[in-house]
């Protein structure tokens, strides 16, 4: 099967770790915002919305930008929605930024309001709704390091891979 798997999540998570373990082990590429608006840059897509369904043809892994909603009636495409206890984002970004917790704390919870903005914007549904997602990955029950294997297992389970 051609896995395509979109990441939404909260800033802080680790998803990112997340979506590269998962890209290594499966062999497939992992497109972020930045790689998506240089695409758009260099004029290859004429829309976010056009880039993702035209990357999604094959398999990857696609971080937030709505994915999850642009490709919503494909068969193929595995939503999964990666959240966190806002402390523990809050401690991820300190050490992963060298910030204090007030400035840490300030960007978890600016990001996230970013996020929610652009996912209404251009959705008009309510960002980390449940009903969106196939899974739902708590990393601070889970941990970010277990989050890939618990995937890949359930990946195999399904026979995906």
């Amino acid at each position: 099967m051609k896995l395509v798997i979109t990441m939404s999540r909260r800033f802080g998570t680790g998803a990112s770790i997340i979506a590269e373990e998962l890209s290594k082990r499966l062999d497939i590429p992992v497109y972020d915002k930045a790689y998506i608006e240089e695409k758009l840059s260099d004029h290859k897509y004429e829309s976010e919305a056009e880039a993702i369904r035209k990357l999604a043809e094959n398999p990857c892994i696609i971080l937030g930008r709505c994915a999850s909603d642009i490709l919503k009636d494909r068969m193929n495409v595995l939503n999964i929605y990666v959240s966190a206890a806002k402390e523990d984002r809050i401690q991820r970004i300190m050490k992963k930024e060298n910030l204090d917790h007030d400035a840490a704390k300030e960007k978890v919870e600016h990001t996230d309001e970013e996020r929610a903005a652009y996912y209404y914007e251009h959705t008009g549904k309510t960002w980390g709704d449940v009903n969106d997602y196939h899974m739902i990955l708590d990393t601070s029950e889970l941990g970010v390091e277990n989050c890939a294997d618990i995937l890949m297992h359930y990946f195999e389970k399904l026979e995906y891979i």
